[in-house]
């Protein structure tokens, strides 16, 4: 593990967290009042009781630190049931299996579009290139505004998730306050944009995903605008940021471990393998919050009730005592049972797409070059957030 740090010089707050933990799975960081999850057997008991370890998490923070005139309404990832089983079941028609399967011959177009459009520039910077287009592109069209916009979704998403903030976490917990009216700005600027596409489909109906969110009927009646406006946010940041990181990393483990590249063009089969190995080793979302609704016992501790709860699935996806040789990135795992999608009532709607794009688009990557190798006189660049896993500039050979 330590030579792969050093050789892409990857900031160690991404792998600090790994077992075994000095202060135990279940930690309570007094200076800020939280709690920190990291393994994995405490994950999984979190994400599967969704009626003590709350999503609205914004309940337990008080108001003078609550963003002004930001409301959750509708942002799915912070709802609880049975509001979020009804949510849910409204766009969970737009990525059924059948679906999904159904959008290959479009990712596939659009990754030969975009890597043409590459070369005839005289290079490939994957993350630029094809990581972050082509999910942008696909979930945009299946939202239904137009993708030659990700300019504008990569602006307000580089701000909402503090991308060129390079901090620790202990230092990211001190300054949380910071940035503030950044994201605010980027946020009203989404919410602005998609509200006139919203609005845009009240007066013309069309076949794509917003129309079915106007259109939707929940317990009688529709969703406000407010709901569906954060409902597209949400669809629109998850659908495209997991998959950017996914791809991205997958290619930087391909460079890594060239055993494993060699594997895959033999065998295109182990190509699924890979990426969720990768999910495993390089976990997107690093971490998630929850808020204790009661006294809660988890990991041999006792969590009052109305707490902040960090749970840290890349930490959950190298304990030891789930994952044997966890530091080794090894895509035989059999089973795999990664936590980078989630678990339970929010396990992430979009992982069906995001895994068929990483499965086209390294398929077309293996067709189209001998190999894929980072450029040592272009170093790699990790994304400096320790709450994010992936590479934000990753140049090709």
């Amino acid at each position: 593990m330590s030579d792969i740090v050093e050789r892409y010089n990857i900031p160690q707050q991404h792998f600090w967290l790994h077992g075994p933990w000095p202060g135990g799975p279940v930690e309570h960081n007094e200076a800020a009042g939280m709690w920190n999850v990291y393994g994995y057997p405490e994950l999984v008991e979190v994400l599967g009781d969704p009626t003590t370890f709350s999503s609205d998490t914004l309940r337990v923070v008080p108001e003078e630190q609550k963003p002004k005139g930001m409301s959750l309404e509708g942002f799915i990832t912070q709802i609880d049931p049975p509001e979020h089983g009804k949510l849910r079941k409204l766009v969970s028609s737009a990525f059924t299996r059948k679906v999904v399967a159904d959008l290959e011959p479009r990712i596939a177009a659009v990754t030969h579009e975009l890597l043409d459009a590459a070369r005839e520039r005289g290079g490939l910077e994957l993350v630029r290139d094809l990581a972050y287009p082509l999910p942008v592109i696909v979930i945009a069209e299946l939202l239904g505004v137009p993708g030659s916009d990700r300019a504008l979704f990569k602006q307000w998403a580089d701000a909402m998730f503090r991308s060129d903030t390079k901090v620790s976490f202990d230092e990211l917990l001190e300054r949380q306050g910071e940035g503030t009216e950044a994201v605010m700005k980027a946020w009203w600027e989404m919410s602005s944009y998609l509200a006139g596409h919203a609005a845009e489909r009240r007066r013309q109906p069309r076949a794509d995903l917003l129309t079915k969110l106007v259109e939707a009927d929940v317990d009688g009646e529709r969703l406000p605008d407010e709901q569906v406006v954060n409902f597209a946010i949400v669809l629109l940041l998850a659908g495209h940021v997991t998959t950017t990181m996914l791809l991205g990393n997958t290619v930087l483990a391909l460079d890594a471990f060239p055993e494993q590249q060699e594997k895959a063009r033999a065998d295109r089969a182990t190509i699924p393998a890979i990426i969720e190995e990768s999910l495993r080793f390089f976990t997107p979302f690093a971490l998630l919050g929850r808020a204790t609704m009661r006294e809660a016992e988890l990991g041999g501790v006792t969590i009052p009730a109305d707490q902040t709860v960090l749970i840290w699935p890349g930490a959950a996806n190298r304990d030891p005592r789930q994952f044997t040789d966890p530091d080794v990135f090894d895509p035989g795992r059999d089973p795999n049972p990664h936590l980078a999608f989630g678990r339970g009532i929010h396990f992430c709607l979009g992982a069906p797409l995001a895994r068929l794009e990483g499965r086209i688009a390294l398929n077309i990557l293996l067709d189209r070059f001998s190999t894929l190798r980072t450029d040592p006189a272009d170093p790699v660049e990790f994304m400096p957030v320790p709450t994010m896993t992936g590479v934000r500039r990753l140049p090709l050979v």
